[in-house]
């Protein structure tokens, strides 16, 4: 935390512009050496040369500084705007080598933001997901946790437990007194009203979903086509198509978004009772476990045959006198693509009742153990009668939310965390 540090943070060269970030307490002295003269006043961009410790110009930049504490790290910070060409970027970085700097690791920015109070845990984890957001959901989620709004709901239950804290440890003061004083009539009541939010925080939709998007399980017969809706799904010939019984011997996975909803098409194997051989056996085993996982299933078999809940799909309605189905959800043909965009709007409408909600608060694993645990303390604290038990659980409860905050946090678990983040982050 005492070093300076660098790193590209934009992207790789060649491009037109390259930013280098520069972040620790020579911050500003590495910069004005390596521009040999003084910098612009702070968040302001000023054109200067860049040198080498040799005095050669290296390129002309744009060089912004910000001062500390009111910077992304906390700490002093240089930003400089430099052409993006690939000896341009590595002849800067030695200069700043040279002059006493160290790359940073990854994530590094960001970890000085969680250490110097510029962010808490639970927006640090918001940003991670944000550089890793593929789709718009995952995106809106991302943006709802960096902002600070989880955050903000998390002081506030904390705030409420300090003050209901103080009222027990007044009761217990007091206890030997003749006129001690006693847990109000309401105390039992806002604490079950505490606890029923917590319950219903956590009863909602996780952001690991969004990660991992809707599982959507193609299945049926052999010769249903399977294969060939799924290829129409992943606008890609992914999966291999013939007439022949048992083509597809193992489940084919392919990550998609769909209106800006994730979700993984899983291709099965054909399932049969009868005529298999050992391989294919294999594969009618995996394509059941697939289905028992799947958060939704297009069932192309026999009508009403399919798992429950499943979508009746009736292919092949390019070739009417393959018809089977009297009234099936929907009718596709995954040859021509007649209906597929309909099947693709149904999927995207029905996989938002099982995902987070745009722009909604959605709780990753951690998290939610954490308030798990806040929810049932709280809930034990009910029916206490001892107010030493109920001053525990309360601790404990205060402990968990600290624990989101990331105020008790471990060096494992943040390095974890921020080994999710990019260089230059």
């Amino acid at each position: 935390m005492s070093d300076t540090i660098f790193a590209l943070s934009s992207g790789a060269p060649p491009a037109a512009i390259a930013i280098i970030r520069i972040s620790g307490p020579d911050a500003h002295r590495v910069v004005g050496d390596l521009c040999r003269q003084p910098l612009p006043n702070p968040r302001t961009a000023a054109l200067r040369a860049l040198r080498s410790p040799d005095g050669v110009i290296i390129d002309r930049a744009l060089v912004m500084r910000f001062a500390a504490p009111a910077t992304a790290t906390g700490e002093n910070m240089v930003e400089l705007h430099c052409h993006g060409g690939r000896a341009v970027v590595a002849a800067v970085e030695r200069a700043l080598e040279r002059l006493g700097c160290r790359r940073a690791e990854a994530g590094e920015f960001t970890r000085r933001a969680f250490r110097n109070g510029r962010m808490d845990l639970a927006e640090a984890e918001g940003l991670a997901d944000l550089l890793a957001a593929e789709t718009e959901l995952q995106r809106a989620a991302a943006i709802s946790l960096t902002e600070g709004r989880f955050s903000a709901q998390v002081e506030e239950w904390r705030q409420h437990i300090l003050r209901l804290s103080a009222l027990v440890e007044a009761a217990l003061d007091f206890a030997d007194d003749d006129d001690a004083a006693h847990l109000p009539p309401s105390f039992r009541k806002e604490v079950a009203a505490l606890a029923a939010d917590l319950a219903e925080w956590l009863s909602r939709p996780r952001s690991d979903r969004l990660k991992e998007g809707v599982r959507v399980v193609i299945a049926g017969p052999p010769n249903s086509g399977k294969s060939t809706l799924f290829n129409a799904l992943v606008e890609d010939e992914a999966a291999i198509t013939s007439p022949e019984a048992g083509t597809t011997r193992d489940a084919l996975e392919r990550n998609v978004a769909i209106r800006g909803v994730p979700f993984t098409f899983i291709d099965t194997a054909g399932l049969r009772d009868e005529g298999a051989g050992s391989i294919e056996a294999i594969g009618i085993g995996r394509a059941r476990r697939h289905i028992d996982r799947a958060d939704l299933v297009l069932w192309l078999g026999p009508e009403g045959e399919g798992p429950t809940k499943a979508l009746e799909i009736e292919t092949r309605i390019d070739a009417p006198a393959d018809l089977r189905k009297r009234s099936p959800d929907h009718r596709v043909s995954g040859r021509t693509g007649e209906g597929v965009d309909q099947l693709k709007l149904a999927i995207a409408e029905k996989a938002r009742t099982i995902l987070p909600s745009a722009g909604q608060v959605a709780l990753n694993n951690r998290q939610a153990m954490l308030l798990a645990e806040a929810q049932a303390a709280l809930s034990q604290i009910v029916t206490a009668q001892d107010d030493l038990v109920i001053a525990e659980h309360l601790r404990q409860t205060r402990v968990a939310f600290d624990a989101v905050l990331g105020r008790t946090a471990t060096e494992d678990m943040l390095d974890a965390l921020f080994g999710r983040f990019c260089i230059g982050k």
